[in-house]
């Protein structure tokens, strides 16, 4: 990876405006310019992504659908595993990003992935059921994400697994067994965030296990490109739909 290619990454992220009447012509506006470079940026920012698809098992001739999926990266992590499947969708709103995912899906020849241009909070696949749903670094940049759990909670058949990876802040009086951020932590990051439209929140975590039966839960802290000393909250969820 260039310092010039990571230069045009950090440069969307903290200076280009974002223009945008609704949320896909945001998403568009923020991610048209950087399409090319975006998986490799990330993959030393969004951390946790293969420890969350090591925790999934993959369901033979199972449904998988990947919310916020962009490139179609985190379909690298399945492996060979991924001719288990019946189909996978990676569902986004960035055409640029699901341009990248619909070539990545032809070299790699996975004949049963298709990329999606839809809306998560109401997208519900043609086969009825899945059997897993994932957010990896998407559900902080969906406006109503809870309409969008709620949606994956509707398209999962019962005992269907959900994962999520994504930064969160604690809140400041958190439930016992959870981790306490520090007042920086807690007020930092989200403003650090929201200028690109992400937005860390202390509700993910109770609102996740509220809903689902937790199968695996970790709160971890990430280091961040160029920005030393200090780091990022995230954390991973797995978790059942009830019976």
């Amino acid at each position: 990876m260039s310092l010039l290619a990571d230069l045009k990454i950090l440069y969307h992220l903290t200076m280009k405006p974002v223009r945008g009447k609704d949320h896909a012509s945001r998403m568009e506006s923020f991610y048209a310019g950087q399409a090319g470079a975006y998986d490799d940026f990330r993959k030393r920012l969004l951390q946790g992504r293969q420890e969350l698809w090591n925790t999934l098992d993959v369901p033979e001739g199972g449904v998988w659908v990947d919310m916020g999926g962009g490139t179609g990266s985190n379909l690298d992590y399945f492996g060979d595993k991924i001719s288990r499947l019946k189909k996978v969708y990676v569902v986004d709103l960035s055409h640029s990003l699901l341009e990248v995912a619909k070539q990545r899906m032809i070299d790699r020849g996975w004949h049963g992935a298709q990329a999606v241009e839809a809306d998560a909070t109401t997208f519900q696949p043609p086969e009825g059921p899945a059997d897993v749903v994932t957010f990896s670094y998407s559900l902080t940049m969906i406006p109503d994400w809870f309409a969008a759990v709620e949606n994956a909670l509707a398209m999962l058949k019962p005992g269907g697994v959900l994962g999520v990876v994504d930064f969160y802040v604690s809140r400041k009086y958190p439930q016992a067994g959870l981790k306490k951020h520090s007042w920086f932590t807690r007020n930092f990051w989200p403003v650090w965030f929201s200028s690109d439209n992400v937005f860390p929140t202390p509700d993910h975590v109770p609102f996740l296990h509220r809903h689902f039966d937790p199968i695996h839960f970790e709160e971890r802290m990430a280091r961040v490109p160029y920005i030393p000393f200090i780091r990022t909250p995230y954390y991973i969820f797995v978790g059942k739909k009830r019976g």
